[in-house]
């Protein structure tokens, strides 16, 4: 399995994609720190309401909030709303896609007839994919205020850390995610309608209509998305550091069933 792996490495390493993939999140977080940068600074806002925007009472308030903000409350409103995830599942999928689209899965299989070597090898491929941009994603989080002169509150390293492998973790599962839909459709297409729709949340939404409708607990709160949004804080409690660990190795796990079984029980 670790020749795969390697082999896996190697390919995710010289893929175009992959790098495309970082340098769009490289530029949306950037952007979104620009502008944040431009939201928290008093003066700016003065000048564009004297070149006439409207800016209110709240307008003033957000910009107060931004400036009294730590450096991981910054990272938890940039991240929190499931970028990172969106991104992996594109990722991921893209990657897995390839081997379908070339031909190479089947190369692949026919020398190595253990197709749950092959599944386990893209599952680490996935959380080495989905580290890399938590961990760039972090990084730029914290640097991009540097390059537009806010001066946000420090946060300790161990917090800073912490915060990244608890991101971590459901982004991986989200990965796996994406690898399973790759699996079972043969094509990048349901992966990626997938990942957007799981990633802005749309899944967590639409699993409340029916349960509202019975009277039953809703299921939402467990979604990767609904996770990443609620329970991944700069300084998550005990409880809620169990409810990431909980939930996203439960979803990574079922994930894996489901891409053993499908490549155990369908042809190539």
């Amino acid at each position: 399995m670790f020749n795969m792996l390697k082999m896996d490495l190697r390919r995710l390493f010289k893929s175009r994609n992959f790098y495309i993939i970082l340098g769009v999140t490289t530029v949306l977080v950037l952007m979104v720190a620009m502008l944040t940068a431009v939201v928290s600074d008093p003066e700016t806002l003065d000048s564009m309401g004297v070149s006439g925007a409207e800016i209110d009472e709240i307008d003033r308030k957000m910009s107060e909030e931004i400036r009294s903000m730590t450096q991981l409350d910054l990272a938890y409103e940039t991240l929190g709303g499931g970028f990172l995830l969106l991104m992996t599942g594109i990722g991921v999928t893209i990657f897995v896609g390839s081997d379908f689209t070339s031909g190479f899965v089947k190369n692949i299989c026919c020398a190595q007839p253990r197709r749950a070597i092959y599944v386990l090898s893209k599952v680490l491929t996935a959380g080495v994919y989905s580290g890399i941009l938590t961990i760039l994603g972090v990084a730029l989080v914290l640097l991009a205020p540097h390059l537009y002169g806010m001066h946000l509150l420090p946060s300790t390293m161990f917090d800073i850390l912490q915060y990244t492998f608890w991101m971590w973790l459901p982004n991986w599962a989200f990965g796996v995610m994406a690898l399973f839909m790759v699996l079972l459709a043969r094509s990048s297409t349901l992966g990626i309608l997938m990942s957007l729709a799981s990633g802005l949340g749309l899944t967590a939404a639409m699993s409340q209509v029916l349960p509202h409708l019975l009277r039953l607990p809703y299921p939402s709160p467990y979604f990767l998305s609904s996770v990443v949004r609620s329970q991944c804080l700069p300084q998550p409690s005990p409880s809620q550091m169990w409810a990431v660990f909980l939930c996203s190795a439960g979803w990574a796990l079922a994930y894996l069933a489901g891409s053993l079984l499908i490549m155990e029980k369908r042809d190539i």
